[in-house]
């Protein structure tokens, strides 16, 4: 698993309990268990237009995994892991 301290600034890391808005407006909690933002390519360079990488993964709390963009993510209602 990536720390994303160690490769991102990004307002959420690994660990973090997140709000995540799904397709058709749904909102689920979860975790947030990785983060691929290090690892991202641009839109341009992947040679197609469908299935885009997204850049965190998150372990949802009634059991699915999902993989988001940091405008599907929200930590305004969710708690917030202390980083070290």
């Amino acid at each position: 698993m990536t720390d994303s301290s160690d490769v991102t600034t990004a307002e959420h890391s690994v660990g973090d309990k997140v709000e995540v808005r799904r397709p058709g407006g749904e909102v689920a909690r979860g975790t947030v268990v990785d983060d691929f933002g290090a690892s991202q390519i641009a839109d341009a360079d992947l040679g197609r237009t469908w299935a885009p990488p997204h850049r965190w993964a998150i372990a949802l709390d009634d059991g699915r995994l999902v993989f988001a963009d940091d405008y599907d993510v929200d930590t305004a209602n969710a708690e917030r892991k202390p980083h070290s």
